[in-house]
């Protein structure tokens, strides 16, 4: 592939915009014993590059030939691995795996051995999912010994601490998600847990839900509760009741999201290699115990002209960064040999988009449309079908990953998986792009993260000096409003395309999720936005609708609920919730 030539003034990998540099630096760039960057952008091009093409020559490939085409494909903001492989590659830790799954069993030694795998995982760069729900609960008899178990909720709370002390690969603290049935006679407990402010604080919180709860809430019946050690059903409670508890928590909190088990279930390719109990600390990666997947994702603001998609530049992206993302499972040198086991075993893959936001606007179509829903779906399929055929010509040059013969997929591949839709909070400053799939956050404003963050968005910028309404006072306006629907000097079609996530409704947000999650292998990170007036029961219509739409989990964000909050500030107070399940106006 020649080296692709961006659009004159665009920055590159090589060639930064102010913010992406300052992310580099804090986040990827290479240091001396001293702390002090000794790395420009470029060489890391060149050095993840050519650690990543490296195991080319296994395949009879010439790695600098591949090398020089990978590096064409990130310095042009094309594509981005995830972080840890931005970080690592080509040095002394060469850890590239973004997401781990770490089993938690009910004993001492488990449950502490997991907090040590733990640590070392989080040391190189990668967040750890957890399922707690094999633990006892609390209250339990604790065989020999007399006393009774203190419950899945406390021992988190000792991971919780470990990972304050442990930074994620050297640069930030790590990031947990802890995962609890819920039937699991416990589930209050961990439901109401974050309630209190800095509690968990380096967890995200998933009740896994399953066909039996849902029925029971449709029927408006009861469900019980099952002590995992004994299999006796330990309480009878009141299905409804318990969801509107879900809702109340993350009202009030933002957690616990809601992992659908028995939609992961219908789409693992694996089944006979175990059932899937908990997903990576965002959710878009389901993965079997010690599991762990790679993470990239397009860059959809460079993939169009001309006003439209460029597809034969977005299909070549696709099928080069599939062949990446191989090599780096094979670059990678794992956390423990437990998980390079499962990992080379499957072979999966999470390949995902940024910048569908930025895609919509030079496309002139706004994010709360129907047209938007439907590009979502045509391109993710598109996306997913190059994915696969890529995969399939690797499965022909490399052979099929190692447990094909255990799968129910149809055809040689060489990945268990291919596609996952992170929300690329790094990458998508890096490539100076909206992040994942979510619609933008403002068009000017702060974020809170690496000392503050001042983010302007350039297709504001360019299409306000083009239209003549760039006046000096224009970015002082907008700077820091979640919205500029009542910004009069912004003409209204210019409105329409830069809608900012609280002015979507919480419907099309789920509509857009369910439009690419129908396209995606794992799952797909996505937050509902709520404005701060958003009720309890706003936020329980997200979660029915979510079940209906069939996605695979769902987090809701009601703007003001946590003081820690990374974006802005201003929320929307007065947005206007639509109809979410035809029942509420």
């Amino acid at each position: 592939m020649e080296r692709p030539v961006p659009t004159e003034n665009r920055p590159t990998l090589s060639d930064p915009s102010p913010v992406a540099r300052t992310v580099l630096e804090q986040r990827c760039l290479r240091r001396d014993e001293h702390g002090t960057v000794v790395e420009t952008p470029a060489e890391l091009v060149e050095r993840v590059a050519t650690a990543v093409a490296s195991v080319e020559d296994q395949y009879g490939n010439d790695p600098n030939i591949v090398a020089s085409e990978f590096a064409a494909m990130l310095d042009a903001l094309y594509f981005l691995p995830n972080s840890p492989t931005l970080s690592n590659a080509g040095t002394g830790t060469q850890q590239l795996a973004a997401c781990f799954v770490l089993p938690v069993e009910d004993s001492l030694e488990s449950i502490f051995g997991a907090l040590g795998n733990a640590a070392l995982v989080h040391q190189t760069g990668g967040g750890t999912g957890f399922s707690f729900s094999r633990l006892r609960p609390s209250g339990d008899v604790v065989g020999g010994s007399g006393g009774v178990a203190s419950g899945p909720v406390s021992f988190m709370k000792i991971f919780d601490c470990a990972t304050e002390q442990v930074k994620q690969g050297g640069r930030r603290r790590g990031a947990n998600m802890g995962v609890l049935a819920i039937w699991h006679p416990d589930v209050e407990t961990f439901v109401t847990a974050k309630r209190t402010e800095g509690v968990l604080r380096n967890f995200n919180l998933s009740v896994a839900t399953d066909a039996r709860f849902w029925a029971a809430v449709s029927e408006g019946s009861t469900y019980d509760l099952v002590n995992p050690r004994t299999g006796t059903v330990t309480e009878t409670v009141d299905a409804g009741a318990l969801l509107d508890e879900i809702a109340a928590a993350a009202w009030e909190s933002g957690d616990p999201g809601i992992v659908f088990l028995d939609a992961i279930a219908a789409a693992n390719p694996t089944p006979a290699l175990g059932s899937i109990e908990a997903t990576n600390p965002c959710g878009e990666t389901p993965l079997l115990p010690y599991e762990a997947c790679v993470l990239g994702s397009v860059n959809l603001a460079r993939m169009t002209t001309d006003g439209g998609i460029d597809w034969d530049r977005l299909g070549h992206t696709v099928r080069l960064a599939i062949r990446f993302l191989d090599d780096a499972i094979d670059a990678c040198t794992y956390p423990l040999p437990e998980i390079e086991a499962a990992v080379t075993r499957t072979r999966k893959l999470g390949f995902g988009v940024m910048g569908f936001h930025d895609l919509l606007v030079d496309l002139g179509i706004s994010y709360d449309s129907d047209e938007a829903v439907a590009v979502a779906e045509e391109m993710m399929a598109f996306v997913s079908e190059e994915a696969w055929e890529a995969s399939a010509d690797l499965a022909a040059e490399r052979g099929t990953f190692p447990a094909f013969g255990q799968s129910e997929l149809d055809g040689p591949v060489r990945n268990a998986t291919t596609t996952a839709i992170a929300p690329t909070g790094t990458l998508s400053l890096v490539a100076g792009c909206t992040s994942g799939i979510e619609p933008m956050y403002g068009v000017a404003y702060e974020k809170h993260v690496l000392g503050g963050l001042e983010l302007v968005n350039e297709r504001f910028v360019d299409i306000a000096r083009t239209r003549g309404f760039d006046t000096p006072a224009l970015l002082a306006t907008v700077r820091d409003r979640t919205s500029i629907q009542d910004v009069d000097t912004v003409p209204a079609d210019v409105r329409r395309l830069f809608q900012t996530a609280h002015d979507v409704s919480p419907v099309r947000h789920l509509e857009i999720q369910a439009a690419f999650q129908q396209h995606t292998d794992n799952g797909v990170s996505k937050t509902v936005n709520l404005p701060e007036s958003a009720t309890v029961e706003d936020v329980r219509d997200v979660y029915e609708l979510a079940r209906e739409l069939d996605v695979k989990g769902i987090t809701v964000f009601r703007s003001g609920c946590r003081r820690e909050q990374v974006l802005g500030s201003n929320p929307l107070e007065d947005a206007c919730l639509r109809v979410c399940d035809g029942r509420r106006q």
